[in-house]
């Protein structure tokens, strides 16, 4: 796939992982590709430990993938995030 294509992918996955796990009030565009993008890698490799095909270029499958790396990258981010904002310290 070109990076064309991952951008735009990683932008669709990226803004729908946001709206699903609340972050969309703060986040932009450029946060959406890089979450999305990050999170295509990411459910690639989580869906081959099941034994599926990962990224297969620019259709449903990949989206979903993508879609499902997002959301598990922002909860992960959402966890830490939350732990620091109520820390002792605060």
């Amino acid at each position: 796939m070109s990076i064309i294509g991952w951008i735009i992918l990683g932008g669709l996955a990226g803004w729908v992982a946001s709206m699903i796990t609340g972050n969309d009030a703060r986040m932009g565009v450029g946060m959406n590709i890089v979450v999305g993008i990050i999170g295509a890698f990411l459910g690639g490799w989580v869906v081959s430990l099941f034994g599926g095909t990962g990224i297969s270029g620019f259709n449903i499958w990949s989206f979903v993938v993508a879609l499902v790396g997002s959301i598990i990258l922002l909860l992960i981010v959402n966890a830490f995030a939350g732990r620091k904002r109520y820390g002792p310290n605060t």
